[in-house]
């Protein structure tokens, strides 16, 4: 890879934000695209039976993920956010507006019926979590954002505020690497 394949600088990718913004779809979807194995951190943080871990085994869990070569991990975890923006080379914030989140959140819920997903996702809706959606922005965006100018380093932060911006990001990378949208 050379300096100006984007590749050489996406080997260990952070995807944050809101829930139903789109996080593991677009974490999957460059996970094909930059050959990088993904890691949901839903899967970090329960079992198969939907308990929680204990916060010292979810940290630990991150940690080895993060101690890897090449992963993009999607998931929005606050307390544990530090230790993979200080590991990652860069930092995906997905930031639709919170009726798009929610739109979201009910396709999910939909096309899915709850419970745990193929694709890595708990679905839990609960009238707590639809108030996290609708006030991320608000009360969540700004930790986040301090959080990864503390400890990102020179992760390269991207900040996606629309579907189509994701779009146009994925499609923008995809033909940079010749392999045209997926």
């Amino acid at each position: 890879m050379t300096a100006a394949d984007p590749r050489a600088g996406m080997r260990r990718i952070a995807v944050v934000g809101n829930g139903g913004a789109g996080k593991t779809t677009l974490a999957n979807r460059l996970g094909a695209l930059l050959d990088l194995p993904v890691t949901h951190l839903d899967a970090l943080r329960y079992t198969d039976d939907w308990a929680t871990v204990d916060e010292g085994t979810f940290v630990d869990r991150q940690r080895r993920v993060v101690a890897t070569e090449r992963w993009i991990i999607d998931g929005n975890s606050l307390a544990s956010l530090p230790i993979r923006v200080a590991a990652a080379d860069t930092v995906i914030v997905v930031d639709p507006p919170p009726v798009v989140c929610l739109w979201g959140l009910l396709r999910r819920r939909w096309r899915y019926h709850g419970g745990r997903h193929p694709d890595g996702v708990h679905d839990r809706i609960t009238p707590a979590f639809l108030r996290y959606v609708w006030r991320y922005r608000r009360d969540h965006l700004p930790g986040v954002q301090a959080c990864v100018a503390e400890h990102g380093g020179d992760a390269e932060v991207i900040h996606l505020t629309s579907h189509v911006r994701v779009d146009l990001f994925y499609e923008g990378l995809a033909h940079h690497l010749g392999r045209g949208a997926r």
